[in-house]
């Protein structure tokens, strides 16, 4: 109880309901912007346990069309490679694999074991970057932010139910 009690206490609560109903309502694109996505996953995603962020990370990517999935492990292996990072699983040419959405939720779930803000880092919602919304940042990177953060935040709420 303590994780949701210092995630979703009192009126912060409503606020992350609400981002959760929006990212759930329509396409996984839609519906919340990029500053949202990057805010709520940096503030629910390093507190998260690696089971609780392993099945949030896999209903997020439920929600993407392989082909997003397969165009997101790609995109985030360019971002590590311009970074100068390795992502341990991720070759070139060899994305179909993370089509599949455990195996994707695996990979970002290493990454999220092996230092909390990578992911988000590495995509560009790191406070460190000057992204602050000049180009935008990457749709798949939008959606996997907002999308692990909002599924985190549901599961929360539904355990404390």
């Amino acid at each position: 109880m303590g994780l949701l009690d210092s995630l979703l206490g009192g009126e912060q609560q409503q606020q992350f309901q609400n981002f959760a109903n929006r990212y759930a309502d329509g396409p996984p694109s839609e519906g919340y912007s990029e500053e949202e996505a990057q805010q709520y996953y940096q503030q629910v995603a390093p507190q998260l346990p690696h089971g609780q962020y392993l099945d949030a990370a896999q209903q997020a990517f439920e929600r993407m069309s392989p082909q997003e999935r397969e165009q997101f492990a790609q995109y985030l292996h360019q971002q590590a490679q311009q970074q100068g990072m390795s992502v341990p699983g991720l070759n070139p040419g060899q994305y179909q694999q993370y089509q599949d959405p455990g195996q994707l939720a695996q990979l970002t779930g290493r990454l999220h074991q092996q230092q909390p803000g990578l992911l988000s880092q590495l995509l560009g919602g790191g406070n460190n970057g000057g992204n602050s919304g000049f180009g935008g940042m990457n749709p798949l990177a939008k959606m996997a932010l907002g999308g692990i953060a909002a599924m985190a935040v549901k599961n929360l709420l539904a355990g404390k139910l």
